[in-house]
């Protein structure tokens, strides 16, 4: 693994937020992202590649083009496979596991390709073949070209290793990182989600604001290749920086009618290094009032009813919300995520178009924006 080669990096998104994740890697001076369907290019060398997995908030994972090649039949494919450098990437020491799709190509069964290039690995570099390895190489045969490309991350890049404790539905770390970024929220503003759940919004918000790198505090498959210089990813790492003071108390609330989820909360935001810049509370949705201060953002998940909650019951909930943003929140912004656009409506909320349809938990949510109010 040489420090100085570059590849072609594939951030992965959720599909309806490729342009916001281009955003935030352009923000974090990547080489010239480009938001392309499921995520975004760049290009970058091995310490490139760390940085996005450390620095990154709204990328799912990060995957390295390490080759490609022509393909017309199995023959062919393992022949080029036997002939791949794998150690350059690969370490014999360590499992991989081989994920293949095939699409318009003349070899269209996927796990016949599979089986060929698992034998190669194993047969040329000794690697032990392993469904649960932590290093994955995810191969694409299209239209006949078969493109290598080894996934950096290893567990999802949501995991960030302090939301130990969830809820019911939980909203995934990098979306909520991208939906704040799609608020327009920059760290300067407080942030209120008074259906907080596990928290992942609030807690997220003041990430942000503290400066504290969403990877700071779990392990990469990256680490595991070959070639792997620990010494610089150190350094990288310890470089991410400390939390930045915050002065005249916590800006970042959440609450919930669930006392559990309220506890959870509390207890994944200690985790996280931000306990003091923020605070969590048992409430109804009827009882939420704005804290003391200049207004911001108010950012809820509220339940779609698919999974969570009897429909009708949902439509008295989210009038009742609309009901206290407008008595309450004066100046504040508000913004919903939900599979259900009458829902929404049902806030008598001014909110304007809502965002691209974005996957979550086998639905299809947007979000809907409005105010300040």
């Amino acid at each position: 693994m040489s420090s100085d080669q570059t590849f072609d990096i594939f951030l992965v998104a959720s599909p309806g937020l490729e342009s916001v994740l281009c955003d935030e890697a352009h923000e974090r001076g990547f080489a010239a992202p480009r938001a392309v369907p499921g995520g975004v290019e760049t290009r970058g060398d091995w310490p490139e590649v760390w940085r996005a997995n450390l620095e990154l908030r709204g990328a799912g994972r990060v995957l390295v083009r390490i080759g490609t090649f022509r393909a017309f039949h199995l023959a062919q494919l393992d022949k080029r496979s036997r002939k791949f450098p794998w150690g350059d990437v690969l370490r014999s020491d360590v499992p991989v596991r081989v994920e293949v799709t095939c699409r318009r190509s003349k070899i269209y069964h996927a796990g016949a390709a599979a089986e060929r290039i698992e034998r190669a690995i194993r047969e040329e570099l000794g690697t032990i073949i392993s469904a649960q390895a932590v290093v994955c190489l995810k191969v694409r045969i299209d239209d006949d070209l078969v493109t290598l490309s080894v996934d950096s991350s290893g567990e999802g890049l949501h995991k960030r290793g302090h939301k130990l404790a969830t809820g019911k539905a939980p909203m995934r770390e990098t979306l909520a990182a991208l939906f704040l970024r799609q608020c327009g929220f920059d760290g300067s503003e407080p942030v209120i989600d008074p259906m907080c759940g596990s928290g992942t919004f609030v807690i997220e918000a003041a990430e942000i604001a503290a400066g504290l790198m969403p990877g700071r505090s779990r392990e990469f498959a990256f680490e595991h290749l070959a070639g792997f210089d620990a010494a610089a990813w150190q350094t990288m790492r310890a470089q991410a920086g400390e939390a930045r003071e915050f002065s005249g108390g916590p800006q970042f609330h959440g609450s919930d009618r669930d006392a559990g989820a309220v506890e959870m909360a509390r207890a994944n935001a200690g985790r996280a290094g931000v306990a003091a810049s923020t605070v969590f509370r048992t409430c109804a949705i009827g009882d939420a009032t704005p804290p003391d201060g200049t207004p911001g953002l108010v950012i809820v998940n509220p339940p779609y009813g698919a999974r969570i909650g009897n429909k009708k019951l949902l439509y008295a909930l989210h009038g009742g919300f609309g009901k206290v943003m407008k008595e309450r929140f004066r100046g504040w912004r508000i913004a919903m995520v939900t599979s259900e656009a009458g829902l929404a409506r049902a806030t008598g909320l001014p909110f304007g178009p809502p965002g691209p349809p974005v996957a979550h938990g086998g639905l299809k949510v947007r979000l809907f924006q409005a105010g300040p109010i």
